[in-house]
């Protein structure tokens, strides 16, 4: 069942998972579809295949932020699934999409009615509330530096094609698929600056750029720019001190 994909089904009874399929209905979009936000209103996606954008645009200065990533099994839109009430939204698809939807008021009337469902969804939200409070505090506190090592380490993933020496394979990662402009509007800048610092980067051998791909040569180095400091090296230096 298509549905299982989502992080909000997958654990439900096989019964009312069969009961809720009978409302889905299946979509594909094409990369760059022009999608209208009234949907929202009425129908309740899960993203199936693909990667879709998330954004807010600023006409006055042509500024975007990226508000969310989505990727496959992920649900939106969440907020007016809870309130009823149009959500300001560009949903831009990076790649084309498979997607399924609900009339979202079946689906809110399910938050009400069934308390497995409810289990499955509070976390989900936790999740993506606790994503936007590290968005806001990302945004006013760190620099474009720190900003985009965080959000690369986020969304960092193994080569799968890597053949090398297993003791070697945590060095390959890679993040893919992602312009300099979808990652300046993901760490709130402009395409310049992103690539300006990826350039430093380069050739500073902490990663190789080739397209829109980014291969992490220096996973140690990109860790300290972003400020992330392994537990191991915290407990060690504890136990030093002790």
């Amino acid at each position: 069942m298509l549905v299982q994909q989502s992080r909000l089904f997958s654990a439900l009874p096989t019964d009312l998972l069969e009961e809720m399929t009978r409302y889905f209905r299946a979509e594909e979009w094409p990369k760059g579809k022009l999608f209208d936000p009234e949907q929202l209103m009425t129908r309740f996606y899960i993203l199936i295949d693909g990667q879709l954008e998330l954004k807010r645009h600023n006409p006055e200065n042509g500024r975007e932020l990226t508000l969310d990533l989505l990727k496959p099994g992920d649900s939106f839109d969440v907020i007016t699934l809870l309130d009823g009430k149009p959500h300001e939204l560009i949903v831009s698809p990076l790649s084309p999409l498979k997607l399924i939807h609900a009339p979202i008021e079946v689906v809110r009337s399910w938050l009400w009615k069934y308390s497995e469902l409810n289990r499955q969804f509070l976390p989900y939200l936790a999740a993506k509330m606790r994503e936007q409070e590290d968005l806001a505090t990302s945004l006013a506190l760190h620099n474009i530096t720190t900003r985009l090592s965080r959000l690369i380490l986020k969304h960092i993933g193994k080569i799968k094609s890597y053949t090398g020496a297993k003791d070697q394979e945590h060095r390959f990662h890679l993040i893919s698929g992602l312009s300099d402009e979808v990652l300046a509007r993901m760490v709130g800048s402009v395409r310049q600056v992103v690539n300006k610092q990826l350039q430093h980067w380069k050739q500073e051998g902490v990663l190789d750029k080739k397209r829109n791909q980014l291969l992490i040569n220096d996973l140690e180095a990109l860790r300290e720019e972003a400020g992330v400091i392994e537990r191991k090296f915290l407990t060690g230096s504890r136990q030093q001190r002790d």
